[in-house]
């Protein structure tokens, strides 16, 4: 029962707004929405420590929903840690969202839409993390799909939004073309879909080849590929991310509601539940290991130079997601999933307060137009620096302090570092440095947005200045919670995700020594990070140089020093480069030399996304387009119309006009025309009674 009302109160709450009378109001819609939200929300923390703490998982069989041809599946749920996890994430964030858009959506005229609309989304993301089978969770996966088109194009009116949602859509499809071949390889190799008959099966099978487009190839490593392309589309990796930026045209919860905690999370997610095949996958994995992290580095190259306070956001999304994936590329599933569970917290709070500022600000989120408000909004500027803390993972390693990213952050990059170390993954070393570079150009960012946004002087309308007032109370309640995870849920949480008490999300536990955060990866990657001595009070090595160079490369529970502070100081360099340009130089002096000279190449590839969009548009969209011409002008219009009905209508039309030139209206044409067919006919007669 109480995973029951966790999955479908959402759905209930969609069904009551989507058909709820105008007579009603709006109260009623968003009261049951909400308060369905915040029930199963917390029935799902309940649920993550009733199953993700030490129990046994379970699967609830609701009926049987396929058998056709061979092909079987049930409608069920999987209850085991990650579900438990991925629960808790996304039913806490919606049900935030939902309370939060009690005051954004304040003017708003189709409130009980937009409600139904949430809740839908909710449900699709709750039908793919239960799933215990491939066909349930691509179902959740294209209903996900769905309620995000519906959110970001809710100002149907608008052009943009309309456009954007549509490029969400279809950016999507192409990804799901290949996870749906990835869930057709799966039943061609195994006859099922089921995931434990699927996952038993992984290591009988790792030898299979099969032919794919002409080639031979290892049947795990297609299929790990396959699903990887849909995890790709979902979760806006590199080549499939352009859809991520335009989903800004949604109102700011949707961006928080789908950039932080649900839809884009399902790829990384897809990964971690199907682990098995990713271990017997090993090219497919560094291909997730280096894509993830050129993902992590292009993001955030792009975030530098952005203007619109929501898109900073959403491309630090894209380079979050990336460290989550190259995490699990190196075989770090749990510090993937902690990665996850620490960002939907300081992601989420980021979006809202910037839904904040744009509320105060009356609807401006152009950061150039922005500027010391932050006494006008003081409690959306504190939690707006809790946030950047979290994004930028300030932290001591040594002692074990620090925000929610600090721990989880920090471990994919030591995780990497491992791995590289022990020469098992050239992309690990790839990954490892672009996850440094990464995380300086992350901290610059988000420093430069508060530093633009919240400091100095006010660069926009003074009457919007004048009335610019902190958010209503429905607002701030969801930034405070938010606040408490990033600053808590890291340090709290380390233990029941890395720890040596985890259980594990895969029912093993993980053997990690003391309290250090570094210790994240699984047993078979455990050989990579040089061990220490036994004792656990022992914190570094007897036999290194002395110096500050001996002391930066001795080793603290097999890690270097300097490995484990390197992310800290990045993240100080990117904060004080931040400080000097936007604070002690001022940012009006940088806005007006952009607007000088123009920016310059680099400036210009950067803000213009690494012409991503362009090259698109030259290549795919200019190409469709001229071969959509061909298809209409040619074989439709000219061969099938002009063939076909067009052509005997055309011939017709000229018959009929020959026909009706004999149609004179002179009586003498007429009689010539009678005799001579009396003529014809007596002919006719005659020649056969001849015959």
């Amino acid at each position: 029962m109480l995973y029951l009302l966790i999955v479908f109160a959402p759905l209930a709450g969609f069904i009551f707004a989507g058909l709820a009378n105008k007579r009603m109001g709006d109260t009623p819609p968003m009261v049951v929405t909400t308060g369905l939200l915040f029930l199963s929300a917390t029935l799902s923390w309940v649920a993550l420590i009733k199953v993700g703490f030490g129990h046994e998982p379970s699967d609830l069989t609701l009926l049987r929903w396929m058998d056709v041809g061979g092909v079987q599946a049930n409608w069920a749920l999987k209850i085991d840690t990650l579900t438990a996890v991925m629960l808790v994430v996304i039913n806490t964030v919606s049900a935030l969202v939902h309370l939060y858009s009690w005051g954004y959506m304040d003017e708003d005229k189709s409130k009980p839409r937009f409600f139904a609309y949430l809740s839908l989304f909710t449900f699709a993301m709750l039908m793919l993390v239960t799933s215990d089978n491939f066909v349930q969770m691509f179902f959740g996966w294209e209903g996900v799909g769905l309620a995000s088109y519906l959110l970001i194009g809710y100002y149907f009116k608008k052009p943009s939004a309309n456009a954007a949602a549509i490029k969400a859509f279809v950016t999507n499809r192409v990804g799901d073309v290949g996870l749906a071949l990835g869930v057709m390889t799966i039943f061609l190799i195994f006859g099922s879909v089921e995931f434990d008959t699927v996952f038993a099966a992984v290591e009988a099978n790792q030898d299979k080849v099969v032919n794919f487009l002409g080639m031979q190839i290892g049947a795990i490593e297609l299929i790990a590929f396959l699903l990887f392309i849909g995890a790709m589309g979902k979760s806006a990796q590199f080549v499939l991310h352009v859809w991520l930026p335009d989903a800004m045209e949604g109102p700011t919860p949707v961006s928080a509601l789908i950039h932080a905690a649900t839809m884009v999370t399902a790829g990384v997610f897809l990964v971690c539940r199907c682990y098995p095949i990713y271990e017997m996958a090993p090219v497919t994995s560094g291909f997730i290991t280096a894509m993830g992290a050129f993902t992590a580095f292009f993001a955030a190259t792009v975030g530098l130079v952005q203007n619109d306070i929501k898109r900073v956001i959403a491309y630090s999304t894209c380079s979050q997601l990336g460290y989550m994936f190259f995490a699990a590329g190196v075989g770090a599933y749990n510090a993937a999933m902690f990665h996850l569970f620490t960002h939907a917290f300081f992601k989420a709070l980021l979006f809202l307060c910037a839904g904040s500022v744009i509320h105060a600000l009356h609807h401006e989120q152009d950061m150039r137009k922005m500027g010391g408000i932050r006494k006008k909004v003081p409690f959306t500027y504190g939690a707006m620096i809790l946030g950047t803390l979290a994004i930028t993972g300030v932290g001591i390693p040594i002692l074990g302090f620090g925000f929610a990213g600090f721990f989880s952050k920090d471990a994919i990059i030591e995780a990497a570092y491992a791995v590289g170390a022990a020469g098992d993954s050239s992309a690990a070393v790839f990954a490892f440095w672009m996850g440094i570079i990464a995380a300086l150009f992350t901290s610059f960012y988000s420093w430069r947005l508060i530093f633009m946004t919240f400091h100095g002087n006010y660069r926009g309308d003074q009457h919007t200045f004048d009335h610019a007032h902190e958010s209503p109370k429905n607002m701030l309640v969801p930034l405070g919670v938010l606040s408490f995870g990033a600053v808590f849920a890291g340090a709290f949480f380390y233990k029941h995700f890395m720890g040596d008490n985890a259980y594990g999300f895969w029912n093993y536990s993980l053997p990690v020594e003391d309290t250090h955060h570094a210790q994240v990866i699984p047993d078979n990657l455990y050989a990579a990070a040089e061990t220490v001595a036994s004792d656990a009070g022992h914190h570094g090595d007897d036999h290194a140089p002395s110096g500050l160079f001996g002391f930066l490369f001795a080793k603290f529970h097999g890690y270097p020093v300097w490995v484990l502070f390197a992310p800290l100081l990045v993240s100080a360099m990117g904060f004080v480069t931040a400080w000097v340009m936007y604070i002690r130089q001022g940012a009006e002096k940088h806005i007006a030399a952009v607007d000088e000279s123009g920016g310059g190449v680099m400036y210009n590839f950067l803000l213009n996304k690494w012409y991503v969009d362009e090259i698109y548009d030259a290549t795919i969209v200019r190409g469709a387009r001229a071969l959509g011409d061909v298809f209409w002008k040619v074989g439709d219009q000219k061969i099938i119309d002009g063939l076909g009905p067009n052509g005997f209508a055309a011939m017709a039309m000229g018959v009929s006009k020959r026909f009706s030139k004999l149609q004179s209206g002179k009586l003498f044409h007429y009689a010539f025309i009678m005799l001579t067919g009396i003529a014809l006919i007596l002919g006719f007669v005659f020649s056969k009674l001849g015959g």
